[in-house]
């Protein structure tokens, strides 16, 4: 396919070459990705800036979305592509080969530093979602931080870097410029443009920005940014979301509450923190949707309505491809119990089959339908049969349908339990909070109404 770039694009294409560190924070759908080959191949070929790229992915996308991109174009389709994935010995045969670019899952990133140390050979790096390093304790953060300086040029990909708040810049931030904008640590960034806010003696819970330091930061950075938003520059079809009330039996909901009751209570006494708040929610989660593990792992079945929610929801268009999102193993098994003909998602093959229209519904993990997954040309439903409270996955996993090349009116249906933990999360979802604060709000106001105030 002959690569006709459009003028955000070839703008981008003129800034990864100009600028040795840059953040392409460009939306989902505006094609990061080939914007970023055509400079490489660019940089390589007629600049000779580089001549050996490691592009760094989430793992679906480094073996299925790069090697298609490249082959997707005939300006790139020459470029030499290694993945350097398998086992150890696999590994380093794919590092061996000759290749122009060598693609590694992110979390292989160690062992690369590791084995290559003060030889660190390649003179650009890509990190593909660069939010996945936007944690400072993070071991791949720390690992790739040490071999920064042996890096030439360095491009960061992401449609959503802050999805936590601007905290999530810093080490992103850090990998580009090292620390040159928004400070060498995280102590001192935070120090510099935020107050200590809820905490218990030395450990601080939650950091408040200070006013006004939210457009400092984004000043800070801007030049070694390009932003842009989809509904800038695509016009893609209008996106309706739907929520779908399902009420439980009177038994059930008895039951809801009393067990909310018991897990709320069990952390009341205790300092609340993000962890348990993420254990209670959890559990409550597992009850609205029907099924909860035991002490030994093992699933208790409590209710099917959300079960007869999804039925009635497909019965009303037979003729309609379902891509359905689940967050717990047991969904997954309730769904294939009762729709025998879906499949879930594992392979490339997959999502062929499911692009062709060979799939009717399709059960996808939000956690592997994040980056580069194009699922927009199999159907234009989704439905939310479980919830999560991460704005990034959830806003990643509803544009595989909303993207470049869809043709209908995308419908994203959300499964909500009625009187039950599902509704804070979907008000969190609509209000874009974030997701660590949301689950502590929500438990915290559950303790406050089974302690008595």
């Amino acid at each position: 396919m002959k690569f006709i770039p459009r003028p955000y694009q070839a703008y981008a294409v003129e800034q990864v070459i100009e600028k040795p560190a840059l953040a392409l924070m460009l939306d989902m759908g505006l094609g990061k990705t080939v914007v970023t080959l055509t400079a490489i191949k660019d940089l390589m070929y007629d600049y000779f800036e580089v001549s050996k790229v490691l592009v760094i992915a989430p793992k679906r996308v480094a073996k299925s979305t790069w090697p298609a991109e490249v082959k997707n174009w005939d300006h790139t389709k020459d470029l030499k592509l290694s993945i350097v994935a398998g086992s150890a010995k696999q590994r380093m045969e794919a590092l061996r080969a000759a290749a122009d670019i060598y693609v590694i899952n992110r979390e292989m990133v160690s062992w690369l530093v590791k084995l290559y140390k003060k030889d660190w050979d390649f003179d650009m790096v890509v990190i593909d979602e660069s939010s996945s390093f936007k944690s400072p304790k993070s071991k791949r953060f720390k690992d790739l931080r040490k071999v920064r300086p042996l890096i030439k040029r360095i491009v960061e990909l992401t449609g959503t870097p802050s999805p936590n708040g601007l905290m999530d810049l810093w080490s992103q931030m850090y990998l580009l410029d090292m620390g040159e904008r928004l400070g060498k640590t995280i102590t001192a960034f935070r120090r510099r443009f935020y107050t200590p806010g809820r905490g218990n003696g030395y450990v601080t819970y939650e950091w408040c920005l200070n006013d006004g330091d939210d457009k400092e930061i984004l000043r800070r950075i801007n030049d070694i940014c390009v932003s842009m938003k989809s509904k800038d520059y695509l016009k893609l079809p209008e996106v309706i979301y739907n929520k779908v009330p399902v009420k439980l039996s009177e038994r059930d909901r008895a039951m809801y509450k009393k067990m909310e009751k018991d897990y709320v209570l069990e952390v009341a006494n205790d300092v609340l923190t993000a962890g348990s708040a993420g254990v209670v929610t959890g559990k409550l989660l597992q009850l609205a949707n029907g099924c909860i593990y035991n002490e030994n792992r093992e699933i208790v079945h409590l209710h099917d309505e959300k079960i007869q929610a999804l039925k009635e929801l497909v019965e009303l268009n037979e003729h309609t491809s379902y891509l359905i999102f689940y967050w717990f193993n047991h969904d997954l098994v309730q769904l294939k119990k009762n729709f025998p003909y879906a499949r879930e998602l594992k392979t490339s093959e997959d999502i062929e089959d499911w692009n062709a229209g060979e799939i009717k519904m399709l059960l996808v993990h939000p956690a592997s339908a994040g980056h580069g997954l194009n699922l927009q040309f199999g159907g234009y439903t989704a439905i939310w049969y479980s919830l999560t409270w991460s704005l990034e996955l959830y806003q990643q996993a509803n544009k595989r349908l909303h993207r470049s090349g869809q043709e209908h009116a995308v419908v994203i249906h959300h499964l909500i339990a009625e009187g039950t933990i599902d509704e804070d999360v979907m008000r969190a979802l609509e209000s874009k909070g974030k997701s660590q604060d949301s689950m502590l709000e929500a438990v915290k106001a559950r303790i406050k109404e089974y302690a008595g105030g």
